[in-house]
């Protein structure tokens, strides 16, 4: 007979915990890819009632990580290129905030219902070839900014890759072709792992290495099948959990964490999450988060959506998970632009922040779990 004895053990401050006798130190971060954008559009951000900048508003409420998205050459926006990657980071590191990149490897997003190969490469028919090209445009993205002091401290390769990477049109339900899969994943791992030791003899910075799968009743069978077809050397699971397209219950998304780090002797972390704090219709009653996206136990309040994201955050640091990293608390609606996911930031009809954010200024405590 297994039984598990649960008792409280050290508490989290800003982000770090004690673990096995040593610190670790807690991801409590956001993905705040468009708010050059929305800024640029003429969006302001409110806390406390004075216009401040959403980077230092989630800095001072307790988050110690920025997530930034790339794509390859989009040519329907002028932003998650390279040059506007940048600004990001450059935003992050002048406020001492770890970064993470994430290579969608696409013109586009990448997810998965679509992991469409960038314009660049589709006439890349031959294997060796789109190998080639995704170790070198990892290696030079990484390297460029290696050369401008903003070598990210972990690299997604790849989002919300559940389905075979880099192919020609949206998923159509076919099965994943692991040894082009495979090679084509680990060539962009190979590329960081490179670029990382190069940097590491350069500044001490070497990103660690995160494979991102969405929803986490896919977790264990999309590494089982990764790790049999070769996919090897990479640091972090990371993983979306969004309920409107999960089955998982957040028990059991914490069930998952724990089994993972176990299984593969790695990290795991949710790399993306959101909740919605209101139904009303703002700027738009287009909302991607509606009225399917609510849980019993949280109404679509900002306190409903603070309690959500502590209750995650718990679960995730139990059950041996190293971090959560909400999507997109910042990409509020402009005047000229509603957004789809006003319901799901950080921030009021006013764009002032509201209580949601403050699960990542909550004192955490990790429980110890005993099992004999």
């Amino acid at each position: 007979m297994v039984w598990c004895r649960h008792e409280m053990s050290t508490r989290v401050d800003q982000g770090v915990y004690a673990h096995a006798g040593a610190l670790m130190k807690m991801i409590l971060g956001a993905d705040l890819s468009y708010v050059n954008e929305v800024e640029a559009l003429g969006g302001v951000f409110y806390d406390q009632g004075q216009a401040r900048d959403p980077f230092r508003i989630l800095k001072d409420h307790g988050a110690n990580l920025v997530r930034v998205r790339l794509w390859h050459t989009p040519t329907w926006t002028s932003y998650s290129t390279l040059a506007d990657a940048q600004r990001t980071i450059r935003r992050a590191r002048a406020l001492d905030m770890a970064v993470l990149l994430n290579l969608h490897y696409s013109d586009t997003w990448a997810d998965p219902a679509k992991q469409i190969v960038p314009a660049a490469w589709a006439a890349l028919s031959d294997i060796d070839q789109l190998e080639r090209a995704v170790y070198d445009y990892t290696y030079t993205v990484l390297d460029e900014l290696n050369a401008q002091g903003l070598m990210p401290d972990y690299v997604q390769v790849g989002n919300e890759i559940n389905t075979e990477i880099m192919v020609g049109a949206p998923h159509n339900g076919a099965s994943i072709n692991w040894p082009r899969n495979a090679r084509l994943i680990n060539a962009g791992i190979s590329a960081v792992r490179v670029a990382g030791r190069v940097a590491g003899q350069q500044t001490a910075t070497s990103p660690r290495i995160i494979l991102h799968i969405a929803q986490p009743e896919n977790v264990v069978p999309w590494f089982d099948a990764a790790l049999a077809a070769g996919v090897h050397d990479f640091d972090v699971i990371g993983i979306s959990y969004y309920p409107k397209w999960s089955t998982s219950s957040m028990e059991q998304a914490g069930q998952t964490i724990d089994q993972a780090r176990r299984r593969y002797q790695t990290e795991v972390m949710i790399v993306e999450t959101a909740y919605p704090w209101t139904l009303a219709a703002g700027q738009t009653d287009d909302h991607l988060l509606g009225p399917d996206s609510v849980l019993p136990a949280y109404a679509p309040t900002p306190q409903g959506q603070r309690d959500f994201l502590i209750d995650l955050t718990q679960t995730v640091l139990d059950a041996g998970g190293t971090g959560v990293i909400y999507w997109e608390p910042a990409w509020i609606s402009t005047p000229d632009r509603p957004s789809t996911w006003e319901n799901a930031t950080f921030f009021d009809e006013q764009h002032h922040v509201h209580a949601g954010i403050e699960f990542l200024s909550h004192s955490y405590t990790k429980r110890a779990r005993e099992c004999r």
